[in-house]
């Protein structure tokens, strides 16, 4: 059977879902008409779209019109809802735009004609109402042709006569070339014109008294194209996604519509993921039935059971762009949770209720513990309730809502982003230029592919553009920015994907934080139109809430006058019921988003006061880099990156190759010893000079090859030419603390789980198997001999949690500290307090293999070690205590003592009187 898929959209209170009503009821569909104020409407399923008489989620329904199989798609018409609307839109072959008859075009009327341009559907206008006093046909036409577009014509009055048929020619020259030929217009030239969008046909009726219904669904019939899915059933599945939900028992459904190919039952189709995903049901609804269909073909709107990871807007199968919505939220609520609720089970549960609706941008503020919100308006906060409880049983209230800022750069800085914790590696260069107001985010790239591999540059582009990069003044998504990839560094060996994506967010937050700033926030694009005599009081108010507008127009009836222009979202608040109040109802006014423009600078203390981000503790977005010294990762603050990075920043009249870095492993190898040198902390002289060291150096050189050195004038403290960034030539942020070029050091810290790690190597679970006090005995030698290289503060906790009445004890063992955990407290437990109370002032590294307890202590600040990155750190130390120390002798008066010698004969030295030793 021929398939169309048919949506209806409409201002709120236009008659949308009675028009539904009574489309189904002429198709014999339903037996009786349902009507909104009576709340037994056919798609007004939900009790909370009863109650209110709105349609708040978009419902479908199936019905046959002289033999088409029609799926119909009603959308909600509030404008808090427009997001479901829009999605719904990427799945139509035609539309129906309803018109109340007694309101005309209505503020919510033009967007909606916007986006049904964007997505290039057939129109049909159904004005309604026309049974009430006060709607004139000839009016609402003229201003239909007037606010929409000529093309809107009468379909209902002398259909095909001359007079008809030469204002139809006027609205496309191909129509006027077929008139001028032939006399008339065929069908077939007026649905080429419909399907092109130069005729938009327009039917006047009353759904509620069922007139005017059964000539909208001929015609549509007649004029409507043949939809782009008709005979794609033999080609390859492709299908849209535009809703997900749960039905009554909990289940995800994703509701999709075929573009071309079949879809059967358990069959695997590809999500774009690494494995593909089973379909297990698939269901054709009408209203809150539904029928199990075992395969459906292109054309087909269906829900389908069995994929877990589908979003909304996503193509599935040969379709895989992804369309992004045009409308966004511009208001941003924080979600009052009750005493009795667990946040963190909460944000899980607004997490499904995000998948169903993704405008929503459900965020965890970590720094206050709060959870917000990005919504349209106040109706959604209360339906938002409603559905919270009815779906969690949770009752939460919504806070004040504040205006959702974005943020921007004001002129061009070099970020640079490192991430080389233990075995990983990647660098990466960005400049960060602004770009043009309502461009987002656009990627380009500067980097050859001898300095870094096309498939690292490709995947550190995708990164760019995977998530919302906050900004550092409020944490609001940054936008309006040309990203450049300059330069980066691989590993051959250590570097995987997830070291380019922390080493491109930190990039880009480095050069947020390095840069200068601005807070961008929303303005409205309106249309005001008030009776003339009130026209002063109307400029007045616009000029008070620091919008622009054009001059006046005086309308065709000479009694209302219309100022057009632009205004802050946050001044035009609760405007519309102002406007309302003072023209006593006979003013309107129109809104859409416009774009985002600065905030003046004198309020932007303000905002950032009652916003109170701060960039430093995000710990989930990350300023500063890792860097890697003596097999430990340590992490360097977002002002001093360029002193420990380990490729230079670009300048404009830069070599393209600077002398003696040629090799991408001397310069690895070089920057280690140099980075190193200047994190290394501890009073052997050995050590905090060893870059210096001629019997390193030569190691280096026997492993490498000899390193050359690069020339010019050098920094004595870090060991390596200063490199003058593109950087520089922008102006840093006046601030008093800007730091110096030396970074400072923290302190380390080392904490190791105890039996985590004995049971982890095999050395030690042979001891343990045979005596554990052994075993512990021997972790604490080896930790011993460790910690005398590395000078960090050391602790092994282990636990004791299970021996009744113990109070646990911490014990110095020679040059670490041991812990044995108190009864009820694992040595997770004791690890978490420790990391908690550290903070970020000092530098601490857990070693456990337990990925949970990982986890937890990352979010501290800390970084992670596992037991088989300990053994490789502890192995590659004796290596070099080895290298160091085996062939230098010691003197000791006129005594001197191989070191050799003394460690194969150490039980007996350490006999000697201590005079000896």
């Amino acid at each position: 059977m021929k398939q169309r898929v048919l949506g209806i959209v409409a201002h709120v209170d236009s008659g949308k879902t009675t028009l539904s009503e009574s489309m189904l009821f002429e198709a014999g569909t339903i037996r009786k008409l349902g009507r909104v104020d009576r709340k037994d409407a056919f798609l007004d399923t939900e009790e909370l779209e009863r109650e209110r008489g709105i349609t708040i989620f978009s419902k479908q329904a199936v019905f046959t019109w002289q033999d088409r199989r029609i799926t119909l798609l009603d959308t909600p018409g509030h404008v808090d809802f427009s997001s479901e609307m829009e999605r719904t839109l990427s799945v139509l072959d035609a539309a129906v735009l309803v018109i109340s008859g007694t309101d005309g075009v209505q503020s919510h009327t033009r967007t909606l004609w916007k986006l049904l341009e964007r997505y290039q559907l057939p129109t049909f206008l159904f004005i309604n109402k026309m049974d009430l006093a006060g709607a004139n046909q000839q009016k609402v036409l003229d201003e239909l042709s007037r606010e929409l577009s000529y093309g809107c014509q009468d379909f209902t009055s002398d259909v095909g006569s001359d007079e008809w048929s030469e204002s139809l020619a006027m609205c496309d020259e191909a129509l006027l070339n077929s008139f001028l030929e032939g006399g008339c217009l065929s069908d077939a030239a007026i649905t080429a014109a419909i399907s092109e969008r130069k005729v938009f046909p327009c039917y006047f009726g009353s759904a509620l008294k069922d007139e005017g219904v059964r000539e909208l669904l001929d015609g549509m019939e007649r004029y409507l194209p043949q939809p782009v899915t008709a005979g794609r059933s033999t080609e390859p599945f492709s299908a849209r996604v535009f809703k997900i939900s749960r039905d009554d028992d909990g289940k995800r459904l994703t509701w999709i519509k075929l573009q071309s190919g079949r879809l059967r039952v358990r069959e695997a189709i590809d999500i774009g993921k690494e494995e593909p995903e089973k379909i297990s049901q698939i269901r054709i609804y009408s209203g809150t039935k539904y029928e199990s269909v075992p395969e459906a073909e292109a054309g087909t709107v269906c829900a389908v059971v069995g994929p877990e990871q589908t979003f909304a807007g996503q193509g599935l199968g040969a379709l895989e762009k992804q369309i992004l919505p045009v409308l966004e939220p511009v208001m941003t609520y924080q979600v009052v949770v009750p005493f009795d609720c667990d946040p963190f089970v909460l944000l899980g549960q607004l997490r499904q209720l995000e998948e169903e609706d993704p405008m929503l941008h459900v965020l965890w503020n970590e720094q206050l513990g709060e959870i917000h919100m990005q919504l349209m308006g106040e109706v959604q906060t209360e339906v938002l309730k409603h559905v919270i409880w009815q779906r969690f049983h949770v009752e939460v209230a919504f806070a004040e809502g504040h205006i959702l800022y974005k943020e921007t750069i004001a002129e061009p800085v070099e970020g640079v982003g490192h991430f080389e914790p233990l075995r990983h590696y990647a660098e990466v260069h960005l400049l960060l230029e602004p770009g043009e107001r309502g461009s987002g985010i656009e990627i380009f790239t500067d980097c050859r592919e001898d300095v870094l591999d096309k498939n690292w540059q490709r995947l550190i582009c995708t990164h760019i553009l995977e998530q919302e990069h906050p900004g550092v003044l409020t944490g609001s998504p940054l936008t309006d920015v040309r990203i450049t990839l300059l330069t980066g560094r691989a590993h051959l060996k250590h570097t995987e994907g997830g070291d380019f994506r922390q080493a491109t967010y930190r990039a880009i937050r480095q050069g947020l934080k390095k840069g200068k700033s601005l807070l961008l926030e929303p303005w409205y694009a309106y249309r005001l139109d008030v009776p003339t005599e009130l026209i002063g009081r109307a400029m007045s108010d616009i000029q008070r809430m620091q919008g622009e507008f054009d001059s006046p127009v005086t309308l065709e009836d000479g009694r209302m006058t219309r100022i057009a222009g632009r205004a802050p979202v946050s001044r035009m608040q609760g405007y519309m019921s102002e406007v309302h109040a003072y023209s006593r109802g006979e003013g309107r006014l129109f809104l859409e988003l416009s774009g985002y423009e600065p905030v003046p600078q004198g309020n932007v203390p303000q905002i950032l006061d009652e916003i109170g981000y701060d960039s430093e503790h995000d710990l989930e977005h990350p300023t500063g880099s890792v860097f890697c010294a003596h097999g430990a990762g340590f992490v360097v603050p977002w002002y001093e990156v360029e002193n420990y990075m380990h490729l230079p920043c670009r300048e404009e009249d830069a070599d393209a190759s600077a002398p003696g870095w040629e090799d991408e492993e001397h310069a690895l190898a070089q920057t280690r010893i140099e980075s190193g040198r200047a994190n290394q902390t501890g009073n052997r002289k050995n050590i905090d000079s060893y870059a210096d060291d001629k019997e390193l150096e030569a190691i280096f050189n026997r492993t490498f090859g000899e390193v050359k050195r690069r020339t010019g004038a050098a920094d004595s403290n870090l060991g390596y030419e200063k490199t003058k960034s593109y950087a520089s030539k922008v102006k840093r942020p006046d601030s008093d603390s800007y730091p110096p070029k030396r970074a400072k050091t923290k302190e380390e810290y080392l904490i190791v789980d105890g039996y985590n790690i004995i049971f982890a190597w095999d050395e030690l679970k042979a001891i343990a198997a045979d005596n554990l006090d052994g075993a512990r005995d021997r972790l604490n030698e080896i930790l011993c001999n460790y910690q005398g290289y590395r000078r960090c503060h050391l602790t092994v906790v282990y636990d004791a949690y299970k021996r009744k009445q113990n109070a646990g004890s911490e014990q110095d063992y020679h040059n670490i500290h041991v812990v044995f955990t108190k009864e009820g407290q694992t040595a997770d437990m004791y690890i978490e307090e420790f990391a908690h109370s550290m903070g970020r002032e000092k530098q601490l590294t857990v070693a456990t293999s337990d990925q949970l307890e990982q986890l937890t202590v990352s979010s501290q600040g800390a970084l992670r070690m596992s037991a088989r990155e300990l053994h490789a750190e502890i192995e590659k130390v004796n290596q070099v205590i080895r290298e160091e120390y085996l062939n230098k002798e010691f003197p000791k008066g006129n005594r001197i003592y191989p070191f050799a010698e003394l460690a194969l004969n150490a039980e007996a030295f350490l006999k000697q009187p201590t005079g000896e030793q």
